[in-house]
């Protein structure tokens, strides 16, 4: 009987998973999906899946307890609504929670994103042993005590041999649960990703959206690709300075923009903090493409090519598009670094630009 439980919820799963993948590109977009992300899952809605369910008693309709006498017409509950009835079915919404991991694949798959390979040697694959569902068979070092207690104790309720005033639970053979496992490798490479934001002016809350569901699938890939990964957030205007990732996604200031400081603090903080021989960099910068002068444009691309790109796997450049942003910055990089695969750069013009980006920014396998 559990075998065959866990065929039909590891079918349904399969179900869920292609839905998914079937309006893949829909979910990208969807900023409040990432609101409603857990510690390891994320609860994604699922239009039109029903799911069965029993229905207890004769399952007869009619009048029930309430005022009225037979033969008076049973109208709906409450007293809103005062619209005709409709003669179409409702929408079924299913909220699903989908694994990170499982997510990563999809969005892999999806995507055809190549898998990263980390640089240097001493990065190799591990096996990693994941406990991920149970069995009824098994070493006894591994037995579900929690579920094997559960399952004696509904035996013996079922037939009648539970006794409340003498509350002991034996359980039997048939009422034993395994955990089970999995073997799948896993990098043991370690990665940094640091993103950087304009956060002048000229970015309004419709721009710092795009730049927060893009970070979402971002975070989710190299995660998947990565054992440990170390985040960290650099904000700037005419000024640059580290903050968290809440001040990150919420702080506006009003002064200009001056993208050097936010690259000579990147500079800085790998230098100081991340050995290039241990972590594996990554940088995505996202802005409107305004910056102060030529001048400061000069000083970026140096510190780009001679500190920051030589210890990085990729640096990827987002420009969001804003009213009163030039978007120069864009075509000062793509002209200065013409050929040189561990910088990309893209205009992210909307929301529904985000799934080309992210396809853009991961493809390269780095």
């Amino acid at each position: 009987m559990i075998l065959r439980i866990e065929r039909d919820h590891s079918r349904f799963r399969e179900i869920v998973k292609g839905r998914i993948r079937k309006d893949f590109r829909k979910y990208i977009t969807k900023g409040e999906m990432i609101g409603r992300q857990g510690r390891k899952l994320i609860s994604i809605p699922v239009p039109q899946i029903d799911i069965p369910r029993f229905k207890y008693g004769d399952n007869q309709g009619g009048v029930g307890n309430g005022p009225g006498d037979a033969g008076d017409p049973a109208h709906a509950g409450g007293d809103g609504g005062g619209s005709a009835a409709g003669d179409q079915p409702g929408l079924h919404i299913l909220e699903v929670d989908v694994t990170l991991e499982e997510l990563a694949q999809i969005l892999g798959e999806e995507l055809q994103l190549p898998r990263i390979k980390p640089k240097g040697s001493q990065h190799l694959f591990e096996k990693k042993d994941r406990y991920s569902g149970i069995r009824t068979t098994g070493p006894e070092s591994l037995r579900h005590f929690k579920r094997t207690f559960k399952k004696s104790l509904r035996r013996q309720i079922v037939t009648g041999t539970y006794d409340p005033k003498n509350p002991i639970i034996v359980p039997i053979k048939e009422d034993r649960i395994y955990k089970s496992w999995k073997s799948t490798p896993a990098p043991r490479a370690n990665a940094v990703v640091v993103y950087l934001m304009d956060v002048s002016g000229s970015m309004g809350d419709e721009q710092k959206e795009v730049v927060r569901i893009t970070s979402f699938w971002i975070d989710t890939w190299l995660r998947y690709q990565y054992r440990d990964v170390a985040i960290r957030y650099i904000v700037h205007d005419a000024v640059a300075r580290e903050v968290d990732r809440e001040t990150f996604y919420h702080l506006r200031e009003s002064g200009g923009t001056k993208i050097s400081s936010a690259y000579s603090l990147l500079e800085k903080i790998l230098k100081e903090e991340y050995n290039p021989e241990e972590w594996n960099v990554y940088a995505f910068h996202f802005s409107d493409g305004d910056n102060w002068g030529s001048g400061d444009t000069e000083i970026c691309l140096k510190l780009l090519e001679d500190s920051i790109m030589p210890v990085s796997n990729l640096f990827a450049y987002g420009q969001v598009e804003s009213p009163y942003g030039s978007g120069q910055f864009l075509k000062d990089l793509a002209s200065h670094f013409k050929n040189n695969e561990n910088l990309v750069a893209m205009n992210i013009a909307s929301k529904e630009k985000i799934y080309d980006a992210i396809k853009t920014f991961l493809g390269t396998g780095r």
